[in-house]
């Protein structure tokens, strides 16, 4: 896209839908009446983003999918000047969606079919839609897992991650459900926000707290 192209919000969203399946409209406004965004507006009020906008959304949403960013903190990172020099996080070598067969994955992660199928006994993870694909977040999941496992640690020691998560995810429901309800535009974006504000803070807590027993130890 040239410097000097502008194209409508819609362009912008067919643009990134491949990448980001979950963006919208609505998550678009979002961010700009947060000020991350500044597109132009036509003398009739209609926005157009250029080239810039476009990567600088991209990372935006790249920050909140892949690292859990709250906007706060992504705010902070570009206005340090943290876009130039950050690109999106491509995994296996693709930045669009991840789509990975069953050996694919295990290729990818470095682990055995073996090793794979406990994973997914013991409910860690699971393939996704009728191609029974797996996605970006199956990818990490396992090769965290395979990097425990060199350590002794198997699949049914890490139920208790996944008890644990699941429980994080109902209190964090409880608190954003009330805004999905809403008809407000900006309501689901906000509560996307909110999502991922908390689920950083609770990858947080649950490191301190785990390096806080460590360091209890008799």
């Amino acid at each position: 896209m040239p410097s000097r192209t502008r194209i409508s919000i819609g362009e912008v969203l067919s643009q990134l839908r491949q990448e980001f399946p979950d963006v919208t409209i609505s998550k678009i406004r979002y961010l700009e009446s947060e000020g991350l965004l500044e597109p132009e507006r036509t003398p009739s009020g209609y926005r157009k983003f250029s080239s810039g906008d476009v990567e600088r959304l991209r990372y935006i949403l790249t920050k909140q999918r892949d690292s859990f960013w709250p906007l706060r903190k992504i705010r902070e990172d570009l206005d340090a000047g943290g876009l130039p020099h950050t690109p999106p996080v491509a995994l296996s070598g693709d930045t669009h969606e991840v789509r990975l067969s069953r050996s694919q994955l295990v290729e990818d992660a470095g682990i055995s079919e073996e090793l794979l199928a406990q994973i997914e006994q013991f409910g860690l993870v699971r393939a996704r839609g009728s191609g029974r694909h797996y996605d970006a977040t199956a990818l990490e999941i396992v090769t965290t897992v395979g990097e425990l496992a060199a350590y002794g640690l198997e699949p049914r020691h890490l139920r208790a991650f996944k008890t644990a998560a699941d429980r994080e995810v109902g209190l964090v429901e409880q608190i954003v459900s009330p805004l999905h309800r809403q008809r407000d535009p900006g309501a689901t974006a906000r509560a996307e926000d909110i999502e991922q504000q908390l689920a950083a803070l609770s990858v947080r807590l649950h490191t301190m707290l785990v390096k806080n027993g460590l360091r209890q130890r008799p």
